[in-house]
């Protein structure tokens, strides 16, 4: 994909222009300093070793950020090519050889690239590599392998173990880990000098580890009259190269942007005039982004309306405005609210909304969907309105920012009380935090019910509501057996019977993929009553409601078409999508019942929420708000969690995520008032 290959470029660019990754500020001991100097010593070329930690210099506040030089991306970039068969075959047979599944090879050939066979064969734990594959199995493998030379404390196992503990780690919404949390589950894998092995690991690039000021605001201590200064509070951190590359380009990038002067477009008058042309919060808004490089805008459903308005004032204006969304339905729903909103004047005499300035992030840098590229390779708008902000993760955080020209300006707009991105990172929760540019809250209340209800959650109450209407039902059970009958019983019958709704346009949605009412329990039920099929292909017929994926993290709703030699064809909001038959198990579900991740950027007409007892110790208000916020107009709560609920959303916040967004940006920017 084009976007793929502009971060491929950045990562390269960034690495050229990288000093080290450690910033100096405070004097360590014993193993953290041991590992710091180590790698100091490798990036000066020498072999690394366990050396003292040194005086260190003051950390200097970083420098304004140059303005981003960035790549044109290719216009057209080829799928991913397959492993040749020949590697896969090769590959194939080292695993046969340690008692591995054959079925891995074109995964690992794909992961370990040219030479698959004999980087396995020398480093087994490469397995390690390959998704869904445990460090038990990796060292069965190399057991079987090796032999009598394997011990838990080979350095190559060490290496493999940090390494996945960073991916599991990201998978888990981590940006790194603090040196003490990794070592501890280093130990907690049997590898006897955890230090070493981070060490070793960083040694071979395969992460980074960084020294950051606890409070990087705090003034810099001064030093005595014998010239020593108080040691600074630091913690140690390691994550994975991509990763840390992305946050501090993403940094650099928010603080360009908010160092940089709007582009000229229209007088402060005629801003003005189109503030005075609305009220509340709305006026806020534009009043805000008429002289800001980047603001934020919090608020629910609702809220929607007040950047549907802003959108069409600054294309009244002359600018090129864009939104971008990320779902599919998400954009179709902005774009209908961009249809509804009226006040302000359309952007020309003739009443027209500028509906076609509304896209998917994902279409958006691809060049799929939007506005295409200017000469040097910056998004061809002057004002870009990011909806769903809470969903962006920093890897496509910084490929949006770094997207946009100097001047232009961006609006980072989200429901904060909603689940955090399914990728690593809290973007925008770190960016509310920092206050590093000014801030709207919306005015505008979600009403009815299920507004009533849904406000309450995200301040932490559980109220009970009125609704004279059916709008929200609650449907006690006693176990997870009875929450599949009663779930099939809403789905298909009572919901269209009662509320109107039909079955295509009501969505479940339970904490887990796995258990008695997970995801594969619902949908294998709800298939069998409302679409009964052989499942030829994969287990899939024509009419199958089913959740597409077509990368980590993003999930797209949609139904399947038709199977045949090319692979199965699904429609996805409306566009045809072909899944080669070898994809269909990694990328397609059936998706009568999702998670409230997989639905986080749509909504529908009807929601079930199934809350079985043995998912109770998964509630989080978060994920509460994010389930019920995803109807429109009817909840039904399949309800087997007792007193779980309840004290999830008045006692369980999001679970914490460690990232290095908050003191890059303090590092370089002032608070707001």
């Amino acid at each position: 994909m084009a976007a793929q290959q502009v971060e491929r470029e950045r990562i390269e660019r960034r690495k050229a222009e990288k000093k080290g990754p450690i910033e100096s500020g405070a004097k360590l001991s014993g193993t953290a300093a041991d590992l710091l100097a180590a790698v100091r010593a490798v990036e000066g070329g020498a072999k690394p070793t366990a050396t003292a930690f040194g005086e260190s210099a003051p950390t200097a506040r970083r420098p304004a950020p140059e303005p981003v030089r960035r790549p044109q991306p290719a216009p057209e970039t080829a799928a991913p090519v397959a492993p040749a068969a020949d590697a896969v075959d090769a590959v194939r047979r080292v695993l046969a050889d340690g008692g591995a599944p054959d079925t891995l090879a074109p995964q690992v050939a794909a992961a370990l690239g040219e030479g698959a066979d004999e980087e396995l064969r020398e480093d087994p734990w490469q397995l390690l590599r390959v998704g869904g594959v445990r460090p038990e199995q990796a060292d069965g493998f190399a057991r079987a392998l090796l032999g009598g030379e394997v011990g838990p404390d080979d350095e190559r196992r060490g290496r493999a173990l940090t390494g996945w503990l960073l991916e599991q780690a990201a998978l888990a919404g981590h940006t790194a880990l603090e040196m003490p949390t990794l070592t501890a589950a280093l130990g907690g894998r049997g590898v006897p000098d955890a230090e070493s092995a981070v060490q070793s690991t960083v040694a071979e690039g395969e992460a980074l580890v960084f020294q950051d000021a606890l409070d990087p605001r705090a003034p810099q201590p001064e030093a005595d009259e014998e010239g020593e200064a108080e040691e600074r509070p630091v913690r140690i951190l390691v994550g994975l190269e991509r990763y840390a590359l992305a946050e501090e380009s993403l940094a650099d990038g928010l603080a360009r942007l908010v160092n940089s002067v709007p582009k000229e477009d229209g007088s402060a008058e005629e801003w003005e005039r189109a503030a005075a042309r609305t009220k509340g919060s709305t006026a806020e808004l534009i009043r805000v982004v008429a002289g800001h490089g980047l603001a934020l805008h919090t608020g629910g459903e609702a809220s929607l309306a007040e950047p549907a308005t802003l959108l069409r004032a600054a294309t009244a204006l002359g600018l090129r405005a864009w939104a971008a969304t990320h779902t599919p339905a998400g954009r179709d729903r902005f774009a209908a609210r961009c249809e509804d909103s009226q006040e302000t004047p359309a952007p020309d005499d003739s009443g027209s909304t500028p509906t076609g300035h509304t896209a998917t992030v994902a279409g958006l840098l691809s060049g799929a969907e939007g506005p295409g590229r200017d000469a040097d390779g910056a998004l061809d708008l002057d004002l870009l309105v990011v909806l769903d902000a809470s969903q962006l993760d920093v890897e496509t955080a910084a490929l949006l920012v770094e997207s946009l020209r100097d001047g232009a300006r961006l609006v980072l707009a989200g429901d904060p009380a909603v689940l955090w991105s399914a990728g690593p990172g809290r973007v925008f929760a770190d960016l509310l935090a920092a206050r590093i540019c000014p801030q709207v809250a919306s005015r505008l209340p979600d009403l009815g019910p299920l507004g009533e209800l849904v406000s309450g959650i995200g301040i932490g109450e559980l109220n009970q509501v009125e609704a004279p209407g059916k709008e929200v039902v609650i449907v006690p059970v006693r176990d997870a057996g009875e929450a599949v009958h009663r779930t099939v019983q809403l789905v298909a019958d009572s919901v269209p019977r009662a509320i109107g709704v039909p079955a295509d346009q009501t969505q479940v949605i339970t904490p887990a993929h796995g258990g008695a009412a997970g995801t594969r329990a619902l949908n294998t039920a709800l298939k069998d009553r409302l679409n009964p099929g052989p499942g030829r292909f994969a287990g899939f017929d024509p009419g199958d409601r089913i959740a597409y994926s077509p990368t980590p993290g993003r999930t797209v709703p949609g139904h399947v078409v038709k199977a045949d030699t090319e692979g199965l064809h699904l429609s996805c909001a409306g566009a045809p999508v072909v899944v080669p038959k070898e994809r269909v198990e990694q990328s397609v579900r059936h998706g009568w019942a999702l998670t409230a991740h997989q639905a986080t950027g749509n909504r529908w007409p009807a929601v079930v929420v199934v809350l079985p007892g043995d998912t109770a110790q998964s509630l989080t208000r978060p994920w509460v708000y994010t389930a019920f916020s995803r109807a429109d107009r009817h909840l039904s709560v399949v309800h087997g969690a007792d007193q779980a609920l309840q004290r999830a959303v008045s006692e369980i916040p999001p679970k914490p995520r460690t990232t290095r967004l908050p003191v890059l940006l303090a590092t370089q920017l002032p608070t707001t008032s």
